[in-house]
């Protein structure tokens, strides 16, 4: 069940599948260490950004760049 990360609560794991968007938001997200087939773990999801897990760090992303991230979840 493929939705953008922005619906997935606290705990969450996932394998994101794709990120929507133009060039500009693709790249700063690959800068940031989302990429296809990149493991992620929701920590925060409430009221502003949301923090992630990934690549064993805390990345914090604004509502609008996560909702372009769809997100596989994973077990």
């Amino acid at each position: 069940m493929t939705q953008s990360l922005i619906f997935f609560p606290e705990g969450t794991k996932g394998k994101i599948c794709d990120i929507t968007g133009g060039r500009m938001v693709s790249k700063r997200l690959f800068e940031m260490g989302f990429n296809k087939g990149q493991e992620i773990e929701v920590i925060k999801n409430d009221a502003g950004p949301l923090v992630v897990g990934l690549n064993g760090s805390r990345v914090a992303v604004g509502r609008g760049m996560a909702f372009k991230i769809l997100l596989n979840p994973v077990g």
